[in-house]
């Protein structure tokens, strides 16, 4: 009747250090394109994502599409 399997949970909160990097690694691509605000905006939409558990190429291509 019950299932003895807990559903999987995705990672949700901290970054690991690997993510911090590379998300860094991203923004800088990508800050001379945008006015700070944008800027601002895009690296919370993509904390946002990652948290959810995608990788950087998927959250960009999630908000840029």
């Amino acid at each position: 009747m019950y299932s003895s399997k807990s559903p999987a949970k995705k990672s949700t909160g901290k970054l690991s250090e690997k993510q911090k990097a590379d998300l860094k690694k991203h923004m800088d691509r990508h800050k001379d394109k945008m006015s700070p605000s944008e800027v601002k905006r895009h690296r919370m939409q993509m904390l946002v994502r990652m948290r959810r558990g995608l990788t950087i190429s998927q959250a960009h291509k999630d908000i840029t599409s």
